[in-house]
């Protein structure tokens, strides 16, 4: 199991501007999410390509206007 520092190191070799700082307010799970996310960004698109997004966070988010 990668620590929560070499996690961080491994989103930023793929995401490039993502500080350490910020990455490092998060959560182990919360890092690991995050770099499958981007490690799927990595592969060609297609009709092998997929991913599964998990049920804890809603499809579409949006916002009443306070208006």
């Amino acid at each position: 199991m990668q620590s929560k520092e070499q996690l961080i190191e491994c989103i930023q070799r793929i995401n490039t501007t993502a500080l350490r700082e910020f990455l490092s307010t998060f959560d182990w799970y919360a890092l690991r999410r995050y770099l499958d996310h981007l490690s799927m960004t990595l592969e060609p698109r297609g009709v092998d390509s997929h991913w599964t997004r998990l049920g804890d966070t809603p499809a579409v988010v949006w916002r009443r206007s306070a208006a």
